[in-house]
């Protein structure tokens, strides 16, 4: 079975437009490969959350969501890698494979059916995926949502609490 198809749209891009702000890693680089390190333990990744750092966002800023988003998955939505929210303010950096998380942060369900980070894993043979990280600066100091919230459910609440977001977009390919 063939799995081409059209490339999807950078999600965001369909959304209201936020400012934006920076976010940097010592770990990925945007439009570059990731290393296995980060990819799912399926594909002999280690499943490691890339160190994110981030800086720049307005003052009316109370907190952080930070996500990773597949929009190449070949499912029709797309696959939730990470969605960790609640972020206080004061927190303007993740180190690489984040344990523990900031006091209040909590990270709810991704695709993978965990509440963690899941590493890249596209369909060997694939194009290369895209991975969109982004960090949303949010006007709340935490989104209403519980740990069984769906990313979607996320997503929702994030446009109505997002005042900038900033993102950084590596890729990854199993070779087939």
């Amino acid at each position: 079975m063939s799995l081409d198809r059209a490339l999807a749209p950078d999600p965001y891009d369909l959304l209201p437009q936020v400012p934006s702000f920076t976010v940097t890693s010592t770990d990925v680089t945007d439009g570059q490969p990731l290393d296995e390190l980060y990819a799912h333990t399926s594909v002999g990744g280690k499943n490691l959350s890339p160190q994110l750092s981030w800086s720049g966002f307005p003052d009316e800023t109370r907190g952080f969501v930070v996500t990773c988003f597949d929009p190449d998955a070949p499912t029709g939505s797309g696959f939730w890698h990470w969605v960790l929210v609640n972020l206080p303010v004061s927190v303007t950096s993740l180190e690489r494979g984040v344990e523990p998380l900031p006091d209040g942060a909590f990270c709810v369900r991704n695709d993978y059916g965990e509440r963690n980070y899941g590493g890249s894993a596209p369909p060997p043979g694939d194009r290369p995926h895209r991975y969109v990280f982004a960090v949303h600066a949010i006007d709340v100091d935490g989104l209403e949502v519980t740990p069984d919230a769906s990313p979607a459910y996320v997503g929702f609440n994030l446009a109505f609490h997002t005042v900038a977001r900033a993102t950084i977009r590596p890729t990854f390919q199993v070779r087939g």
